[in-house]
């Protein structure tokens, strides 16, 4: 009988241990949950269930001076993954996610299949269309847990149109011109949105916070979308025509100094930078050092003029050769003794007329001129890798570098300095720090450009930029001057032709090419607009005026024609080219 009670009391103390032991766990759960570290727990618990989503913001539009785009942000989507729903469908999903994304395989697999996610990103800027129809069929085809958010692509209009200018996109950085000097500005700030999810659902009334991405800034340039094209098409052809290397064309505002169209060719497609070489990735017009050739001498003998040295009627013999020090001197044509005026010079392109008129100069007072002129420093446009050239000190100059730098060579220019040194004779002497954006903005490396910051300097007096383009007038001239395709019909034109040597960067000496240009303005007599073109390595016989003149006139005229410039009817230049 003893037994028999014995076994229920055995039962009864085994279940109340059972109990105790069961209680005295949670109870130490509890105790740690609650009382040793209850945040970090919570912390735990939650982020397991909440999920954040960036929100890309649009970037800023680049706009031509007209508000039209350059480069523009049009609708994309980010393809995204719950690895939760995805992982047993990795394979399948990752080959057909792969095969119409372009995108890597096994990258993919991998997030497809991220254990410790509810969010991956698959694909970054696809395209609306593209995303909308890959997602529908992800649906047929019965799969689950990818889906969309905006995500914009950024977008260039006009394809290769001012692409030196503008750069482009990689997924998330600026790579290039405009888009990584002014990413600060155009780059905006993406936001973020925060919720509770539950079995792969958004909880309705769960933790829910929303940070709204800021929108980029709009950057408005001074190029003019219709003439940057045409400008670009010209330089194109003629390049093609000539078989050179490499060119640039520049069309300024004569008074204001606005860049009103930049081209540099070879050119690229920026909605597919990565088709194109990388030496055309840049823009030539300002990275590129080159010599000037004779369009300098327009520099030299306005500084000449000012300086009260000589006049446009200065007369000068002009020997067949000119022996100087280290080296001699000779013309382009060849010749015996002959006489000519200033203009003469100018007219005929003399390299021996403008170093016998520059012995009035000593290499510190050329210098000095040339300086102001712009050459030798960074016109600070607010273009990357903007080169200064090179002008030496006058002090050191030697007087055999001072012969060949009032010509043009023994010195190096960017493109856009040198168009800018030619527009102050256009400008009546006073000089203007080139713009091309419209406003202010300020560069990644803090400093601020546009037309609000640009600076006015005079160089030379008005008298003597207007003789000097009197002198510039009879270039054209078809019975003196050495470029009459540089003419435009029906206006005044005032020019100066440039054919320099170049030289080999890794010898460092002259080789047997060539770089040819012609800058000039129009109307002479009222100028509106500064064109100079330069074109490098030419094959044939190929010079400033017979390559760089014919462009210059195509590109004139289109501006001229465009903004409704009449002419004004004067007369050209009749100045003496000889005596």
């Amino acid at each position: 009988m003893e037994s028999r009670r014995g076994a229920p009391q055995f039962r009864l103390r085994f279940g109340l241990i059972v109990i105790a032991v069961v209680l005295s766990f949670f109870g130490a759960r509890l105790v740690q949950l609650q009382g040793i570290d209850p945040k970090s727990y919570a912390a735990m618990a939650a982020a397991e269930s909440v999920e954040e989503v960036t929100l890309p913001a649009e970037r800023g539009d680049i706009l031509d001076r007209n508000g039209l785009p350059l480069a523009d942000s049009i609708h994309g989507k980010m393809i995204v993954a719950d690895p939760f729903m995805t992982a047993d469908d990795a394979p399948a999903l990752a080959t057909l996610l792969s095969e119409r994304l372009d995108i890597d395989y096994f990258k993919t697999l991998t997030r497809l299949r991220e254990g410790d996610s509810r969010f991956e990103y698959i694909a970054r800027r696809v395209p609306s269309t593209r995303a909308t129809d890959l997602i529908s069929e992800l649906g047929e085809a019965g799969y689950q847990g990818i889906s969309l958010r905006d995500d914009p692509i950024r977008d260039y209009p006009a394809d290769d149109v001012a692409a030196n200018l503008l750069g482009f996109m990689g997924t998330d950085e600026a790579w290039a011109g405009f888009e990584r000097t002014f990413d600060r500005q155009l780059s905006g700030t993406d936001g973020t949105a925060r919720f509770q999810t539950g079995g792969g659902n958004r909880i309705p009334l769960g933790e829910n916070t929303l940070v709204p991405a800021k929108n980029g800034t709009p950057l408005t340039t001074t190029i003019d979308l219709d003439l940057q094209w045409y400008t670009q098409r010209v330089l194109t052809q003629t390049l093609r025509q000539y078989r050179a290397a490499s060119g640039v064309a520049i069309v300024m505002d004569s008074r204001t100094g606005e860049v009103m169209a930049l081209a540099d060719a070879p050119t690229f497609d920026a909605n597919n930078p990565l088709d194109a070489d990388e030496d055309d990735l840049g823009s030539r017009a300002v990275n590129e050092p080159y010599e000037p050739g004779s369009v300098e001498k327009v520099l030299t003998v306005a500084s000449l003029i000012d300086a009260g040295k000589v006049t446009p009627r200065t007369k000068l013999r002009i020997p067949s050769s000119l022996a100087r020090q280290d080296r001699v001197i000779g013309d382009w044509f060849d010749h015996g003794n002959i006489r000519l005026t200033l203009a003469g010079v100018i007219a005929q392109s003399s390299n021996i007329g403008t170093v016998l008129a520059a012995d009035a100069f000593t290499p510190v007072e050329l210098v000095g001129y040339l300086q102001k002129f712009g050459l030798g420093q960074r016109t600070g446009i607010g273009m990357r890798g903007e080169t200064p050239g090179i002008l030496t000190p006058g002090d050191v100059m030697t007087s055999q570098t001072k012969d060949r730098v009032a010509f043009g060579q023994s010195v190096s220019v960017n493109a856009v300095q040198m168009a800018a040194a030619v527009n102050t004779i256009a400008n009546g002497g006073v000089h203007i720090s080139p713009s091309i954006i419209k406003g202010s903005a300020t560069t990644d490396d803090g400093t601020v450009v546009g037309t609000d910051v640009a600076t006015e300097s005079r160089v030379v007096s008005e008298k003597a930029a207007k003789q000097t383009a009197h002198m510039m007038e009879r270039v054209v001239d078809p019975d003196v001057g050495v470029a009459p395709r540089a003419q435009v019909p029906g206006y005044l034109v005032a020019g100066k032709t440039g054919t320099a040597q170049r030289v080999d960067p890794e010898c460092g000496c002259y080789d047997d090419s060539t770089s040819v240009s012609f800058g000039g303005f129009a109307p002479a007599d009222d100028p509106r607009f500064t064109v100079y073109v330069v074109i490098h390595d030419p094959q044939g016989d190929a010079g400033g005026g017979s390559v760089g003149g014919p462009a210059f006139s195509k590109i004139m005229g289109y501006a001229l024609s465009r903004y409704g410039v009449p002419p004004t009817g004067g007369k050209p230049s009749r100045l003496p080219t000889e005596w």
